[in-house]
């Protein structure tokens, strides 16, 4: 019921209801930005991943996850809140060996899970939409030292905005492919307060980039942060 309501359902499942989703090709590609092609690819988890087991939290179609399975050689599995997304997901590369989609909501897949991994990741995903106090806790409980965490997240500087000034969530919205707006509550911090949080579940930030789309504004539109478990 948790997915179905919320406003992700609603966008799933009116970019799937022009038809079923077909098998596509790899990407030859990561991306972490709002501009494909733009910035770091892979490489931002580690320069070799073969054989490495990686973990996408909020995966949606899978794009990201079938790049690093197919072209990197890693076993990736890509968890989601909404089961039309992981639905989706699995048409396009369900035929990729070392691939698993999970559909759930990421802290509950986190809680529930033992499994170790050598890298945990989010492109617009779970991180920045829980609350950063449980998530990534719960994230550093399945890394060993040393291991990455890295995520992108929209900059809180967007379109002239400023970042949060304390550790509440900002209101934002999600736009479905129909234009209408529905509302969502958003974390939205700067590095530095990032790095507060992350220091508390036991990480330390190694890079921040931040990146800008020059089709939407001048201003930032990305922020990525790669961290390392203490």
């Amino acid at each position: 019921m948790l997915a179905q309501a919320s406003p992700w359902h609603a966008h799933a499942a009116q970019r799937t209801a022009t038809g079923l989703a077909e098998p596509l090709s790899v990407p030859a590609r990561m991306e972490w930005t709002t501009r494909p092609g733009q910035g770091p690819g892979a490489d931002v988890l580690g320069s070799d991943l073969r054989g490495k087991r990686l973990l996408e939290l909020g995966c949606g179609p899978g794009h990201n996850a079938a790049h690093l399975v197919a072209r990197q050689g890693a076993h990736v599995t890509g968890v989601d809140l909404v089961g039309l997304q992981v639905r989706r997901a699995r048409s396009h590369y369900g035929r990729l060996d070392n691939l698993t989609f999970v559909a759930g909501h990421a802290l509950r897949y986190l809680h529930a899970s033992d499994e170790q991994f050598d890298a945990i990741y989010s492109v617009f995903g779970a991180i920045g939409l829980i609350v950063p106090e449980l998530l990534l806790p719960a994230i550093a409980q399945h890394l060993t030292p040393g291991r990455v965490l890295a995520f992108s997240v929209p900059h809180p500087r967007r379109g002239g905005l400023s970042a949060s000034g304390d550790d509440r969530p900002r209101r934002d919205h999600v736009t479905l492919p129909d234009r209408t707006r529905l509302p969502i509550a958003r974390w939205e911090f700067d590095t530095a307060r990032w790095e507060k949080h992350l220091s508390r579940a036991g990480f330390w930030i190694t890079s921040a980039q931040e990146f800008r789309d020059p089709r939407m504004s001048h201003w930032p539109t990305t922020l990525l942060i790669r961290a390392r478990k203490l």
